[in-house]
């Protein structure tokens, strides 16, 4: 039970300051759907489905490879400074080859009016993309409290001045207008105000890393360059290909939208994207897990019986995600206010299928081990490759008849396929135990039970009986898994007590 404690800690700090971190980010979506039309929202949502495209090219799997490597005593001392100059190079060119190409990636996003918004939006990613080493040697070196001051103060910067550039600042200007604030002011700007925000959050970001950043030696060992290379580039597949899965559907939404006019396809991105952020509890935690997990299971490879270990975190895994699931789905009601514009709330149908696929992404994480520590990391890109191919297909059939309806269906046979041929080809290859009848078992009873709800609400629609019963229904499924695994939280006294039955 140790090892699964020592990813609970780990996931605790660097995982739950991410957590954290995102969701303080995430409180702006009710804060920017009420302040922003549905356009200008679905306009902000396309730069930042932008983003991770771009974060993931910059990257290039370099991340994970510095993890790989680091675990051989032979490369401690040279890995961090052969990749950190490798990033910085890359990223120099990179930003410089996009920033002169600029106006032409605008007019690929459809943002012809404001090519600066890309400008700063590349500038942004270049800072990000020069922090993901010096991070990955906090979590390397177990400095958790640095890690976690340094992201939760990126999103609290951002959040302050979002909120100062677009509710602060018009007041001011509108009581002093010949005032020194009115100078830079923009009407109507909010867009890239958001997008400024960000930026100075990033650019404190990297100050703030700085240390770490600067603690660089020009010591490039081209040997161990190649290696960790031929290692990485597979994973930038993995990656690009994630990233067409989770974020390419609002790009070709806002294309293809079967509604007239570039306003009314901006706002079903908007509607797509705001509804998108209710899968806040399972995305962040994945987010949070992976954080904590990718240094754990590298480290733990070199143990006894690794792959027991494995099975048993998948396990913990999968409860918690299906809780997860219920607790949203059994309490929609509540949480679609977390959307201030009622107008979004037409796309709430998407959030049972979205959150099914991103646990089946969540699965997909967990299944991923064995490709990372077998050096397969081809197969892998393969794996991604088919997920992305599935994900444009549907959108393209689709998009023009269902709309956003599409995107989530896309998301979840996409995720769903990724899981399934990750969990076959790997246990060919590097075979792990896992309880699979128990775990789709628990996932089937957690998607019934929601079922359940829906049938029943539909035939009383009272708010406060949709919440005692989605309440009932939580509370059984919590029982059910406490008996199923009685054993395992038998060994938690502050759990097992209240729900293992006394002998």
């Amino acid at each position: 039970m140790s090892s699964i404690k020592k990813l609970a800690g780990q996931t605790l700090w660097y995982g739950g300051s991410s957590i954290l971190a995102r969701f303080l980010n995430y409180l702006l979506t009710p804060y920017l759907t009420g302040a922003m039309t549905g356009s200008g929202y679905g306009e902000m949502s396309i730069v930042y489905a932008a983003i991770p495209f771009l974060n993931v090219i910059f990257t290039y799997g370099i991340e994970t490879a510095f993890f790989r490597f680091s675990q051989k005593s032979e490369h401690k001392k040279d890995v961090f400074n052969t990749a950190s100059v490798s990033v910085l190079a890359s990223t120099l060119v990179f930003t410089s080859l996009l920033l002169l190409a600029h106006t032409s990636i605008a007019s690929i996003l459809r943002l012809e009016q404001h090519p600066e918004y890309v400008k700063y939006t590349i500038i942004i990613i270049g800072l990000d993309t020069l922090t993901t080493l010096p991070y990955a040697l906090l979590r390397q070196e177990g400095r958790p409290k640095k890690f976690a001051s340094v992201r939760i103060t990126n999103i609290a910067v951002t959040i302050f001045f979002t909120y100062f550039f677009i509710s602060i600042l018009p007041r001011v200007v509108a009581e002093k207008p010949h005032g020194l604030l009115a100078g830079i002011y923009v009407k109507d700007y909010q867009v890239g105000y958001v997008i400024i925000a960000n930026l100075i959050a990033s650019s404190i970001q990297f100050l703030q890393l700085g240390k770490e950043f600067f603690s660089v030696r020009f010591n490039f060992n081209k040997i161990l360059w190649k290696q960790m290379i031929v290692y990485s580039l597979p994973l930038l597949i993995v990656g690009f290909g994630g990233m067409i899965n989770e974020v390419a559907d609002r790009l070709m939404l806002g294309w293809w939208a079967p509604v007239a006019g570039e306003a009314a396809k901006k706002n079903e991105v908007g509607i797509y994207s705001a509804c998108y952020k209710l899968s806040i509890l399972i995305t962040l935690f994945i987010q949070g897990f992976r954080m904590g997990a990718e240094p754990f299971f590298f480290k733990q490879a070199d143990e006894a019986n690794p792959q027991r270990t494995y099975a048993r975190v998948m396990k913990f895994f999968v409860i918690t995600i299906s809780l997860m699931f219920l607790v949203v789905v059994l309490y929609l009601d509540i949480w679609k206010h977390f959307i201030r514009n009622k107008v979004f709330w037409t796309g709430l149908k998407v959030v049972p299928v979205l959150l099914l696929a991103n646990m089946f992404l969540g699965i997909y994480y967990n299944l991923s081990i064995w490709y990372k520590i077998t050096n397969r990391t081809l197969s892998g890109a393969w794996i991604t490759l088919i997920g992305a191919g599935i994900t444009l297909l549907i959108n393209f059939t689709f998009i023009p008849y269902f709309s956003y309806m599409a995107c989530a269906w896309a998301t979840f046979f996409s995720y769903g396929s990724m899981m399934v041929i990750s969990y076959i080809w790997g246990q060919k290859i590097y075979r792990v135990p896992y309880a699979w009848k128990k775990l789709v078992a628990f996932m089937a009873i957690a998607v019934a039970l929601f079922f359940i709800h829906k049938g029943i609400t539909a035939l009383y629609g009272n708010f406060y009986f949709s919440l005692v019963t989605g309440t009932v229904l939580l509370l059984l499924y919590v029982r059910f898994i406490a008996l199923i695994e009685q054993k395992e939280l038998a060994k938690m006294p502050v759990i097992g007590k209240y729900f293992i039955p006394k002998k």
